[in-house]
């Protein structure tokens, strides 16, 4: 497999992973992104924990989608991540939900 046909594929996959995404965003209410991943889920609570001094976040989502071009399975039913940096979490209004008329994947 050459370089440019590793490429082709992975624009691929990450166009098939947006257009997944734009299909289902509308199921969910919480958008959630930590350090390494992306999440969709409608229920998300997040504790901040210290162990020795260092101070990390233990997020619980249920019903979510996970942002993972390589994950064959997305959806998953709960879901615990436990990292040490800043967790972003989002309610998604109705409005939000409206993806733009141009659906075009941008390269």
């Amino acid at each position: 497999m050459s370089a440019e046909d590793l490429e082709n594929y992975e624009t691929e996959m990450e166009l098939s992973l947006y257009r997944e995404y734009r299909d289902v965003v509308g199921l969910f209410s919480h958008v959630v992104e930590t350090e390494r991943r992306f999440y969709l889920a409608n229920s998300v609570d997040v504790q901040v924990r210290s162990d020795a001094g260092e101070v990390f976040f233990e997020v619980t989502m249920s019903d979510a989608w996970v942002w993972d071009v390589y994950r064959p399975a997305r959806f998953v039913k709960s879901v615990k991540v436990i990292t040490f940096k800043d967790v972003n979490v989002e309610e998604l209004a109705k409005s939000d939900l409206e993806l733009p008329k141009d659906t075009s994947f941008p390269r």
